[in-house]
């Protein structure tokens, strides 16, 4: 594991050396979806820091929505990306489902979201 703690001893935070996640979008919305349907989204991130980044985890805040990811260090300028597939299965109407991405940059954990309205097929 990798351990790297930028609070230097008066306390302050440095990160200027450190690893950083930028997404091109940290939302997509899939629109108008038939109940059922399994779709997948592709976002994208650049490490704009200093370090090679590393993607320890990414969780979703359903069992509907499967995040997967690189597991190798993305060195710095280079680009990654983590596929998100959401299954519409038993769900009805506005859905809004979160993805928590664990790394060594700091802050370790970012956000993106996945969107969708479901409507039962007729």
């Amino acid at each position: 594991e990798l351990i790297n703690n930028p609070i230097t001893a008066d306390n302050q935070l440095d990160v200027s050396d450190l690893p950083k996640i930028q997404f091109d979008k940290v939302e997509h919305d899939f629109g108008l979806l038939m109940q059922g349907e399994k779709v997948t989204y592709t976002f994208t991130f650049k490490n704009t820091g200093k370090q090679d980044l590393i993607i320890k985890d990414a969780t979703a805040s359903c069992g509907c929505t499967v995040p997967k990811f690189t597991t190798k260090p993305i060195a710095p300028g280079e680009k990654g990306e983590i596929e998100v597939i959401f299954d519409s299965s038993n769900r009805i109407g506005r859905q809004v489902k979160s993805i928590t991405v664990w790394t060594n940059c700091q802050p370790n954990q970012t956000k993106i979201q996945i969107l969708s309205e479901i409507v039962e097929p007729k």
